[in-house]
């Protein structure tokens, strides 16, 4: 994106303008609002999150920039192989479903805040509650770590190099960190909402752009098949099997995301909730489903592109498109806002996130039990600070590639996901089981990962670590004996009908 054309005064207008808006709206709102201090309202908006405001922080939070800045080269390079970019998102609300309305009930019932919550409540184990909510701070971090690089190299492309990369990732930081810090959730909610209405009007009329300034889809195709047959043609059996490991990898994990837990506690009913998620098995054809098709189009567009030249994919689109009119070029512009904004969607959720573990779950459980929740959610703030501007300097001079840092995320993240998925309905499953089952999960996938070893015959790290933790906890929890007593309070937990626990 850094080679885009654009002139970068405009740019450095758009992006100002549109970051002071959406500041301006989120500090009405927490003025409006006036948010209170506990934990609930900060974090989750009072719960009380309706069906536009959770969709749209669901869509937001879930297609960043990065979908549209880093899923179309990955077309051009594989060509339609990379059609899966379109299913995955999809199982993502299937993973959603698994386990979402169901733990929902739960959260309001129990007054649950974080993710570790419920691990909590449901296992009353010090060590599965630390380990569960260590490994989700380390997705959370590294996935804030991508965000901060991609925000980079967002704004050095909109403003054409007039605000450097690191400068323009401290400039928005500054922004989400000021609403963020005066609205909590609700504040976080009508960004994403705005950001995700930018997002979805610079994709789909970039889609159209492309189109109409390139050709069709089937006329790409055809380039394809006469130029590279091997990007149209039925790819070998472990890229079949790269694809269902990749649908497990982000199905689950993108589903057992703590920003995307919370958002299933935020959400003001279990109707509201189910309504959102229907809606949003519709946005990978308008999101990533227009992003593959403007891949395919590349192909044609720009032949002969080196894996370097084809990251720059969309700007080089954008930039022919913006120099054919006056108005090309603002609608691009808005395509860069939308971009930039769905970054910072992604981030000022993973943020808020991330200092709700710190604050309930660090702080609160294991270094001061005796906090108020005022204490509680300052102590969460000012962290949250520290480890952004940690993660600053190490974004300056970023280790490895956006992918690689995105499938390390999920690798880790997801062993969190037994937890969930067989808690949630398992009586039998125990504490022990859940602890080793995350501890071998998390050694597999990182050992696998960090030896330079990402797949195995096509399956990921992570999704083989995943099974292994599925395998121990379903065994340890047959072969371990688990008191009566506990076995009955489990039943009690986990059955909806039940009265409410003390």
């Amino acid at each position: 994106m850094s080679e885009v054309n654009f002139v970068g005064w405009h740019g450095l207008i758009v992006l100002v303008i549109y970051a002071v808006f959406i500041m301006g709206m989120c500090i009405y709102l927490a003025a409006r609002k006036n948010v209170k201090s506990s934990m609930k309202n900060f974090y989750l908006g009072g719960g009380s999150l309706g069906a536009m405001l959770l969709f749209f922080t669901l869509y937001a939070t879930q297609y960043s920039g990065n979908t549209v800045v880093g899923y179309a080269p990955k077309t051009y390079r594989l060509g339609y192989a990379y059609f899966q970019s379109i299913p995955f998102f999809i199982m993502v609300i299937v993973g959603y479903l698994l386990f979402a309305p169901r733990l929902h009930v739960l959260a309001k019932r129990h007054n649950f805040v974080t993710p570790s919550d419920w691990l909590h409540k449901r296992f009353e184990s010090k060590a599965v509650t630390l380990l569960g909510t260590l490994l989700m701070c380390y997705g959370l971090c590294n996935y804030l770590l991508e965000q901060l690089v991609a925000m980079g190299h967002a704004i050095s492309g909109l403003t054409a190099g007039v605000i450097p990369y690191f400068y323009g990732v401290i400039f928005l930081v500054v922004i989400m960190f000021i609403y963020e810090w005066l609205g909590g959730m609700k504040a976080v909610a009508v960004a994403d909402t705005i950001n995700g209405i930018a997002l979805m009007i610079g994709v789909i009329s970039l889609m159209f752009l492309t189109l109409s300034n390139f050709g069709s889809l089937g006329d790409a195709a055809r380039y394809i098949a006469e130029s590279a047959p091997e990007k149209i043609g039925v790819p070998v059996m472990e890229t079949n099997i790269n694809w269902l490991s990749i649908y497990v990898l982000v199905g689950i994990g993108a589903a057992v995301y703590p920003h995307a837990i919370q958002r299933i506690y935020a959400a003001k009913s279990e109707t509201t909730l189910k309504n959102s998620l229907s809606r949003m098995a519709w946005m990978p054809f308008i999101t990533s489903g227009m992003v593959f098709i403007i891949g395919v189009i590349g192909i044609k567009a720009f032949p002969g592109l080196e894996k370097a030249q084809s990251e720059e994919l969309v700007g080089m689109v954008a930039n022919a498109i913006a120099s054919r009119s006056v108005f090309n070029y603002w609608v691009m512009m808005v395509l860069y806002a939308g971009i930039v904004g769905a970054i910072m969607s992604t981030t000022d959720s993973v943020i808020l996130s991330l200092s709700s573990l710190v604050s309930n779950d660090v702080y609160g459980r294991f270094i001061k039990p005796t906090a108020n929740e005022k204490e509680k959610v300052l102590w969460g703030k000012v962290v949250g600070i520290i480890i952004v501007l940690l993660l600053l300097i190490i974004a300056w001079n970023p280790p490895g590639t956006l992918y690689e840092i995105f499938v390390l995320k999920f690798e880790i993240l997801i062993q969190v996901a037994p937890a969930f998925l067989l808690g949630l309905y398992w009586k039998r499953l125990n504490k022990t089981a859940v602890l080793i089952g995350m501890l071998a999960g998390a050694v597999i996938a990182s050992g696998m990962t960090f030896a330079g070893v990402s797949t195995l015959y096509g399956v990921h790290g992570g999704v083989l670590g995943l099974a292994i933790n599925f395998v121990v906890c379903i065994l340890l929890s047959l072969v371990l004996p688990v008191s009566k007593q506990d076995e009955e309070k489990a039943e009690k937990l986990i059955n909806l009908d039940a009265p409410k626990l003390n």
